[in-house]
């Protein structure tokens, strides 16, 4: 089994680094494969509605990264989105990223059917929800299985490192690589 996890942030090795690596740590202790992708220093297109990509598995575009990690997405067994908060909402690399790789899942259908998707997020003050929403909703509107944890997936941060003081928010991301762990096997049949 493998979990793809996908850093949306400009800062790589930021706070929603130190995140992703919290859950994936949990992960890698239950025998599970992990991968880390980071989007700092890259731009994700948007969408060109060109539809071409229907009967293909992927986008036609190769100007940019897309094509490579959405192969990545497709191979994988569970998706773990991480994105900080922009404008209350998540970033503009992480909406083109799910815009594109929606289409492809649109014209496309079963891509990504019953694989195992978690999203966190850092935030500095507010509108965690609504970024975190917005990565489970790439989940439920393509058929994936949403993780959960004890609280919303989300730490509180501003300048790199600062998500490490927020205890809540670690011990949160820890138990929700338990919980995707957990997932993972039982859908595997692995007990």
């Amino acid at each position: 089994m493998k979990v793809l996890a996908i850093n949306s942030s400009a800062r790589k090795d930021g706070n929603t680094a130190i995140l992703l690596e919290r859950v994936l740590k949990e992960l890698r202790k239950e025998g599970i494969a992990t991968e880390l992708i980071q989007l700092a220093g890259q731009i994700i297109e948007p969408c060109k509605a060109c539809w071409t990509c229907g009967g293909q598995g992927n986008c036609v575009h190769r100007k940019d990264q897309f094509r490579e990690i959405f192969d990545k997405m497709k191979e994988a067994d569970g998706i773990l989105l991480g994105s900080p908060v922009y404008s209350a909402n998540i970033s503009a690399n992480m909406q083109a990223l799910l815009e594109r790789a929606a289409v492809v899942g649109d014209m496309n259908p079963g891509l990504l059917t019953h694989k195992v998707g978690a999203a966190v997020t850092a935030v500095r003050r507010g509108g965690a929800l609504n970024a975190v929403d917005a990565m489970n909703h790439f989940f439920l509107n393509h058929e994936m299985i949403v993780v959960g944890s004890t609280y919303w997936n989300m730490a509180y941060g501003q300048l790199p490192g600062d998500v490490e003081k927020d205890a809540e928010g670690l011990a949160n991301m820890a138990n929700l690589g338990k919980n995707m762990a957990w997932l993972l096997k039982a859908l595997n049949g692995i007990s």
